[in-house]
């Protein structure tokens, strides 16, 4: 009877809102057929994959895969660059787009703060590509920023070909690509605060920062937080693309990561079977990371993605 009642409730919804239940199938469709599907694939991860032999009948090796990445001279060295570019990235990072939205939403001249928005937003929408030439010009001995290098004492040759540079170049170009994108989710989160308790305060007597530090940062505290655990969730995916347009043999030291890794032992090496367990041994670390930082959040602060 209730599974009837339930059926019936179900049919009378998709009827009402069939047009909302026809839009959500191609999203539905595409987590199916890119995120859960290849799901399938990490089984190449305890094999030793050959195309010659297929999924089904290639070798079934266990954690000899896991074995041979753990015990591998490079494990220390990705392992310690991956967690430096990402964690410094997260530090510095993190709290740059929160004060740019913080700033901007005292900037009370309209045309000052567009035009601030504006170049802000723009290195977002530019390619990855087009980014890391732009990097490679400036730090090259004739860019600008190696010429104001020089002035300060740094010898002439390119930035990127001193390995202590790599970290440094990295983080603050990618600070300079996102700043402004990542400042927007904020800037909605402010503009979703009651404007009555600003006037309360200043009737207090409230300063300008009295304000914001009693008012603007605990009302935007949730989203603050809910952005943290995403961030935290994806310490171990420094991507690919940036790395390998930056990075040079003089500079592996500093500059290669799991993710290069994984990249070369696939495309270059053909050992799939390997490249995949580096792949999942990574994604399993940013989702114990991500409930980890979940379950303090949800015990300490009570906001949690779930």
């Amino acid at each position: 009877m209730k599974k009837s009642k339930i059926t019936n409730i179900i049919a009378k919804d998709f009827h009402i809102n069939w047009k909302l239940y026809l839009m959500v199938i191609p999203v539905i469709a595409f987590y199916i057929l890119f995120c859960y599907k290849p799901m399938y694939g990490a089984l190449i991860a305890f094999k030793n994959y050959s195309p010659r032999l297929g999924f089904v009948k290639s070798q079934w090796v266990g954690f000899k895969n896991f074995e041979n990445f753990f015990t591998s001279p490079d494990f220390g060295r990705l392992l310690r660059n991956t967690l430096k570019i990402s964690i410094t990235s997260l530090i510095v990072g993190f709290p740059i787009p929160i004060i740019l939205a913080l700033f901007l939403n005292e900037v009370k001249i309209s045309a000052l703060k567009k035009f601030i928005q504006t170049t802000t937003y723009l290195p977002h929408f530019i390619s990855i590509v087009v980014v890391c030439g732009m990097v490679k010009s400036f730090v090259a001995p004739n860019g600008i920023i190696g010429f104001i290098a020089r002035g300060f004492g740094a010898d002439g040759t390119n930035l990127l070909m001193n390995p202590k540079n790599f970290l440094p170049i990295y983080v603050i170009s990618g600070i300079w690509q996102t700043i402004g994108w990542d400042s927007i989710i904020y800037l909605a989160a402010l503009s979703a605060i009651d404007a009555e308790q600003y006037e309360a305060a200043e009737v207090d007597g409230a300063g300008r920062f009295r304000k914001m530090f009693s008012i603007t940062l605990p009302s935007i505290q949730p989203t603050i937080i809910t952005l943290l655990i995403l961030a935290v969730g994806k310490v171990m995916n420094v991507g690919y693309e940036k790395v390998m347009l930056l990075y040079n043999p003089a500079i592996y030291e500093t500059s290669d990561v799991i993710s290069t890794y994984v990249y070369r032992l696939g495309f270059e090496t053909q050992n799939w079977g390997l490249s995949t367990a580096v792949g999942l041994f990574n994604s399993v670390c940013n989702l114990v990371l991500i409930l980890i930082t979940n379950s303090i959040s949800k015990k300490y602060k009570s906001v949690s993605l779930w």
